[in-house]
């Protein structure tokens, strides 16, 4: 659960994880607003589902302002492309000050310089390799970074 207040989500992306994240914070009294070019995307939304369907490009200034970015109180990127992620959050973060700013990264040497514009950064293949790593009593990626073994 996030907090006991309801807040005002943007969620970038209707994937598998933008749908799961949507569904779940509207059951729990959010505002959200989902943005997805694709409109089929939006099938993977529950029927309980109460936010918004936007359907558009995300980095476009329109399409989020439309979206009301600017009284969201968090924007979470889930897109498959890392670019559009970083774009989408750059612009919520630098233009639009939306306090709490939220990228997916796949590509793990990226990860740390999005870190780098005060974006909070979910890196899958790391949280992966972590998990893994763990089980095969491997070094942890945060513990292994720029070290030589």
């Amino acid at each position: 659960m996030l907090s006991h207040k309801s807040l005002y989500i943007v969620i970038v992306g209707c994937g598998r994880l933008g749908s799961f994240l949507a569904n779940r914070m509207s059951r729990e009294g959010h505002g959200v607003v989902v943005i997805d070019n694709d409109e089929t995307a939006f099938n993977a939304l529950s029927l309980d589902y109460s936010g918004f369907r936007l359907v558009g490009d995300a980095v476009e200034f329109a399409v989020l302002k439309k979206g009301r970015i600017a009284q969201a109180d968090m924007v979470i990127a889930v897109t498959r492309d890392d670019n559009s992620n970083l774009m989408v959050s750059q612009i919520a973060k630098r233009i639009f000050h939306v306090p709490r700013v939220i990228a997916r990264i796949l590509d793990p040497k990226r990860a740390e310089i999005y870190r780098d514009f005060g974006i909070e950064i979910v890196c899958p293949t790391l949280i992966e390799y972590d998990f893994f790593s763990g089980m095969l009593e491997l070094p942890s990626s945060e513990a292994g970074k720029g070290k030589a073994s």
